[in-house]
């Protein structure tokens, strides 16, 4: 019998990690795979034992050699839950590393950024011209270290240039839709974003519709079933060919298809207070410093609600990856989105 492949899963209970394992549980080749997560909680871990083909290691991201020794046993490793997380990135490209010396294996790191790495200081005053295009590798070389997310994506473009691993980098931007598979309904993983749901909780709790400044800056998006997607074309895509798909410094993909202002999103968010009746006005007010401390955590965090990030998944499309939602389905799913915030509240 053909061995199976190992793969080892982060962030099998979230929002990004939960749409990508339930593709994978369906793909075609699913029989041929050998799955393990990590996940904390370890009701949930019982759960994914007893109603799917998945080992469930129940443990902490902090707990290094656990991280790493999961590695170590893994071919492919899809990293879905970290992108700011050092110690974190560095315990998976130590198992890697040891993988490789240990196996001669060539193991594969699919990686989750994200297009906060693009934002500049914008505060919603104006709409910025640059655009990022993941074909460009000058232009993403360029970045400046201090960027979002950039500590980490340059530890795994390094694993790949010193050659004990193939990395590739999926960078979402403004995930959104309610997800919904086989996981979220068996209350295994989270079916909601975080970006959008962050507005609409700081504008329910001021009761009208908020946004940063002028809410002039743009942003991409993407629907969670067509950037769960991605992380499966690449995957097959490496799979049938690795050759012929980039890696490392060429190994970077944004997941977009469409873009938005903050305008657009905070006059939907009023669009549907007024017509659930918790506002009679739907025209956005600019959130406060106070406002900041409140719904955002501080201040750095309510400006990011204020960046630019525009981008264009080229190399994506090119993989064959075709997404189906655009940013107009991103507009419609806010009202939804505000009923199940306050039927939870």
């Amino acid at each position: 019998m053909a061995t199976k492949t190992p793969i080892f899963l982060t962030g099998a209970t979230g929002y990004i990690g939960g749409a990508v394992l339930a593709r994978l549980l369906s793909h075609p080749s699913a029989s041929t795979f050998d799955i393990t997560v990590l996940v904390r909680n370890a009701e949930k871990a019982k759960i994914l034992e007893s109603k799917f083909p998945v080992k469930a290691v129940v443990g902490s991201h902090q707990e290094l050699d656990k991280v790493e020794s999961l590695a170590e046993n893994a071919h492919v490793v899809f990293e879905l839950a970290e992108s700011d997380n050092v110690p974190f990135i560095k315990a998976i490209l130590s198992g890697l590393r040891k993988r490789h010396a240990k196996l001669g294996d060539l193991p594969i790191l699919i990686h989750t950024s994200g297009t906060g790495l693009l934002t500049d200081d914008a505060r919603g005053e104006y709409a910025t011209e640059t655009i990022y295009d993941d074909l460009n590798v000058e232009q993403y070389k360029a970045i400046p270290d201090t960027a979002f997310h950039r500590d980490v994506d340059l530890l795994v473009i390094n694993a790949d240039l010193e050659g004990y691993a193939r990395t590739y980098i999926v960078l979402p931007s403004t995930i959104y839709g309610i997800a919904k598979h086989a996981l979220t309904e068996a209350g295994v993983s989270n079916p909601q974003s975080i970006q959008i749901p962050t507005l609409i909780k700081a504008s329910l709790a001021r009761k009208q519709a908020g946004v940063v400044g002028k809410g002039k800056a743009l942003w991409p998006d993407v629907h969670i079933d067509d950037i769960a997607d991605l992380y499966i074309v690449l995957f097959d895509a490496i799979v049938a060919n690795p050759e012929a798909v980039g890696h490392g410094w060429e190994g970077v993909f944004y997941g977009e298809n469409g873009e938005h202002s903050w305008y657009q999103i905070s006059k939907a968010i009023g669009e549907a207070f007024v017509a659930l009746g918790i506002s009679n006005d739907d025209e956005p007010t600019s959130f406060t410093l106070e406002d900041f401390e409140k719904y955002f955590g501080g201040e750095r965090w309510g400006w990011y609600s204020g960046t630019n990030s525009r981008c264009r998944a080229n190399r994506a499309r090119a993989l064959g990856w075709k997404p189906k939602y655009t940013a107009e389905d991103m507009l419609k799913s806010i009202r939804p989105e505000v009923e199940a915030i306050t039927k939870k509240q």
